[in-house]
């Protein structure tokens, strides 16, 4: 009960700050979400600092109001409580403290003061909560907020309004929550946020059906708790979605996250993802910047190799400004099987997904995993790169398997999409599965999505893990097998073909010859097989034909 009751004060909170925006004109404003997840951040981090400050030191926990016993403190003794403090929080000074803006919010220019305090932390933690770009730049941790006021006789009250609402109740109490406390919080602190916009590299919000299926393939249960120091990499992260199902799936404190991203807002959403989910030591590797054309992450002149890699990279998009870049010598064994073509009539339909997807193979470390989603037109093209990338996969022995997603898994796009699933360990059997029957279609907004229940995203993950193979839906197949079959992936061409068995009466039958004598018969596949006679009760004649489908 007081895990669903800081939820639904969290998200009230989170609606109460919206509901400002709107007041002050930016409902729906390209800011919106900068002030929404930049407070947010101000005050979990606020409230964080406190429940150290308390683990630590007796009389603080002990005082009625904690922020007057830090205040009490010398310099030198605020500065040994914040060495014993976590690397995940926050160094603040007194007067970064919410209830000393609350104390000075009839101030003059109380705007300026309240953004001077927000970039004043953003400078003292720059170090620890700055993501970079890949040119090298600082992307801080806060904004001068109240400058998204356009009327600047505003400002003033619009910052009361917000330090108001922060100061009503304390987040202390949820920071002994565990990951999916968290998720929710910041699955509705972005679900407004984190949607197709329309533009380059535009963000699809990952389902967390698909994210805790990849996590719980690529570390099953049997290895939590055991993997450890190892590196997860997601080249095209978003908000992280699918970095943190991974990451808990192994332990937050048994890894370092590390991503790149075009989009500046995704980066930033990132970042504060991390921080809910105690990884800020990987802040340090989130990365603004364009993974195809500037990888950024290296181990010397080389680029770095991964444990784990996770991606969703987008399926189709326009890079034909920088094409040719790619096309150069030293990407030929990163891109083996080729670069799309610059498609004429059609610039915002070349194949980028298939760029992150030998990026990825080309990023993993010997031994490493990765699970990667594709379109379903993948797993079955009969030429070209997504053929030469799938003979690559086949002929090293590097594939774990195939999972074929159903229809409108993802509300924001029609395209189908599988889960491909890559293992340089797996030399055996390889696992395809059909799971596009499962789940629920419901409306969500303007769009149809299908929902998978908790029973079956189980089921997709036993069957995966145990190689198990069920009639119609999963096979495991070997190596030599898909090379038979052209390299498909597609479980459904590994089925057991199906005899269906049907009585028929004489009349019936010799009705069916009639029509086969109508019809060219080199126009008709059809095989009777096994013909018996046998006597009904009148004594009359009957067949068991047997149709071959």
């Amino acid at each position: 009960m007081v895990e669903l009751e800081f939820q639904q004060k969290t998200k009230e909170l989170i609606d109460s700050l919206k509901n400002i925006c709107a007041h002050y004109g930016l409902g729906n404003d390209g800011n919106e979400f900068k002030i929404i997840t930049q407070t947010f951040l101000y005050k979990f981090l606020n409230d964080k600092f406190a429940y150290e400050a308390k683990q630590i030191d007796e009389k603080i926990a002990s005082s009625e109001k904690w922020e007057e016993a830090l205040v009490a403190m010398s310099e030198d003794e605020l500065e040994m409580l914040q060495l014993q403090m976590g690397g995940d929080t926050a160094r603040l000074k007194p007067h970064h403290f919410i209830s000393y803006l609350f104390s000075q919010q009839n101030a003059p220019d109380f705007a300026k003061l309240f953004d001077d305090t927000l970039r004043d932390i953003a400078q003292t933690n720059n170090d620890v909560f700055a993501v970079k770009t890949d040119g090298g730049a600082k992307v801080v941790l806060f904004d001068r907020v109240s400058e998204y006021i356009a009327d600047e006789s505003k400002r003033d009250a619009f910052c009361r309004a917000i330090i108001n609402k922060l100061v009503e109740f304390s987040f202390e109490r949820i920071f002994t929550q565990k990951f999916d406390f968290y998720a929710t919080i910041f699955e509705y602190l972005i679900k407004d946020y984190n949607s197709n916009s329309g533009g380059k590299y535009a963000e699809y919000y990952t389902p967390h059906a698909v994210a805790r299926i990849m996590a719980a393939i690529l570390v099953p249960a049997d290895q939590q708790g055991k993997v450890k120091n190892v590196s997860c990499y997601d080249p095209s992260a978003g908000s992280g979605t699918l970095l943190m199902n991974v990451a808990h799936a192994i332990g937050e404190n048994r890894c370092s996250i590390y991503t790149q991203d075009i989009s500046q807002k995704s980066s930033n959403l990132l970042r504060l993802n991390l921080i809910l989910n105690n990884l800020v030591h990987s802040i340090p590797n989130v990365i603004q910047g364009n993974t195809v054309l500037h990888p950024y992450h290296k181990d010397g002149k080389d680029l770095k190799k991964f444990d784990y890699i996770v991606s969703n990279p987008p399926f189709k998009m326009d890079f034909s400004d920088f094409r040719d870049e790619l096309d150069s010598k030293e990407n030929k064994e990163r891109f083996f099987a080729g670069i799309p073509k610059i498609k004429a009539k059609a610039k915002d339909k070349m194949e980028i997904y298939q760029l992150f997807l030998q990026h990825i193979i080309y990023s993993l470390k010997p031994g490493g995993k990765a699970a990667v989603v594709v379109p379903t037109g993948f797993v079955t093209a009969q030429s070209g790169i997504d053929k030469g990338i799938r003979e690559r996969l086949v002929k090293s022995k590097w594939l774990a398997g195939v999972v074929s997603m159903p229809s409108n898994i993802f509300a924001t796009t029609g395209t189908n999409v599988s889960i491909l699933f890559i293992d340089e360990n797996n030399k055996g059997d390889v696992v395809l599965i059909d799971a596009s029957n499962l789940g629920e279609k419901i409306k969500d907004g303007k769009n149809q999505k299908t929902v998978l229940s908790a029973a079956e995203e189980q089921h997709i993950i036993d069957t995966f893990n145990t190689k198990e193979a069920v009639e119609d839906f999963s096979v495991a197949v070997s190596y030599a097998d898909i090379e038979a079959k052209n390299y498909s992936l597609s479980a459904g061409q590994y089925f057991d073909v199906k005899i269906e068995y049907v009585d028929i009466t004489p009349e019936q039958f010799a009705e069916k010859m009639q029509d086969f004598t109508r019809e060219p018969l080199n126009n008709l596949v059809i095989g009777l097989q096994n013909t018996n006679w046998h006597q009904s009760q009148e004594n009359k004649p009957s067949i068991s034909s047997f149709l071959a489908i």
